[in-house]
């Protein structure tokens, strides 16, 4: 670490000790909209059941939490940033050049990524290489690359019902986004042999990957830039619409949307804590260590966020949809410890 970094980071937290008796009474947490539904159970239950204030849950999608999480170290800053994927490492360096070096990586458990439209149209039995032939730009039709044809679903996989493609997807800003360009388009366009061929014709394997993941400006998908209300409000008023949800909202209305499957396997806790499901990823939060004990019951919500009665597959969270992690436990130590990321302990 630099001397101006270290200087930097001792100078911060100096200054938020200084002002430990006039620090805010409660804890701030922003970021992943995927979380908030789980944050949001927590910080109420923590506010009853503790002699704290109830911490203060935003949204605004895991990159956004990130960047503010990093702004600093003070009461001024966030002290807790939700997350849907893991913190990069040019956000980890961002963190360290505004003196945030101490970070705490909390995983809370598992979700899914689910694919669900209006409960009274047509049923889908998706593959990856379904969503990347409905999204790419361009895709492999007769052994080349042109640009995209497809309008309806059935064009090119005719057990898929013939409904106009509208897909109402994550915009850039959610952790849900990676984890959907990551196992669902990328995934397609090597099961399509789409990037082979790219590849073939004279692009980098760089480029080939970025082009696996690009999506289509045509109208037929859409960026949704805020938490799933907003994409069951578009599947609401277009039925032909299909969105990508995380598994607990979807498990929560029910009564508006139904599910598809993803090679074959019906999204459900069981089918993720099985490993079965293909679309699943981890969640986490991360925490502010300069923050314990100058915010109060900043420890103690992280260390209840984790407990066995809330976190654990009998606790509130899993009612809600969370898959709670095999290894809590370690969780559990990594928070009591207050184990930061990177110190090999």
């Amino acid at each position: 670490m630099s001397y101006v970094k270290l200087t930097a980071s001792t100078l911060a937290i100096a200054a938020l000790s200084a002002t430990a008796a006039h620090a805010r009474d409660n804890v701030q947490v922003a970021g992943s909209s995927t979380v908030l539904p789980y944050a949001s159970i927590v910080a109420e239950a923590f506010g009853e059941n503790f002699e704290f204030p109830t911490p203060v849950v935003e949204s605004g999608g895991s990159s956004a939490g990130l960047k503010r999480f990093c702004e600093g170290v003070g009461e001024n800053t966030i002290d807790i940033a939700n997350s849907s994927r893991q913190i990069r490492e040019r956000e980890v360096k961002a963190c360290a050049e505004n003196g945030v070096t101490d970070i705490i990586e909390v995983r809370i458990g598992y979700d899914g990524i689910v694919f669900a439209s209006d409960i009274n149209g047509n049923s889908f039995a998706f593959t990856p290489s379904d969503w990347y032939n409905a999204l790419a730009p361009k895709v492999l039709v007769d052994g080349a690359i042109v640009d995209n044809p497809y309008t309806s679903w059935n064009q090119f996989n005719d057990a898929l019902p013939d409904q106009p493609i509208s897909a109402y997807i994550p915009g850039t800003k959610h952790g849900t986004r990676e984890v959907f360009e990551e196992k669902v388009l990328a995934a397609g366009c090597e099961a399509t042999g789409a990037m082979e061929a790219m590849i073939a014709a004279g692009m980098s394997e760089d480029d080939a990957e970025d082009a696996c993941i690009s999506v289509r400006t045509d109208g037929v998908s859409t960026d949704i830039d805020g938490d799933y209300t907003e994409t069951l409000a578009r599947i609401d008023s277009n039925k032909n619409g299909i969105g990508v949800f995380g598994l607990a909202f979807y498990e929560n209305n029910t009564d508006k949307l139904q599910v598809a499957t993803m090679s074959g396997i019906v999204p459900t806790t069981e089918s993720i804590a099985a490993g079965e499901y293909p679309v699943s990823r981890p969640l986490f939060f991360y925490v502010k260590k300069a923050h314990i004990g100058v915010i109060p019951g900043l420890k103690e919500f992280a260390e209840f966020f984790v407990s066995d009665e809330i976190a654990g597959p009998d606790g509130p969270l899993a009612e809600y949809g969370l898959v709670s992690d095999p290894e809590l436990a370690e969780t559990q130590t990594v928070v009591s410890d207050e184990q930061v990321m990177g110190s090999n302990m």
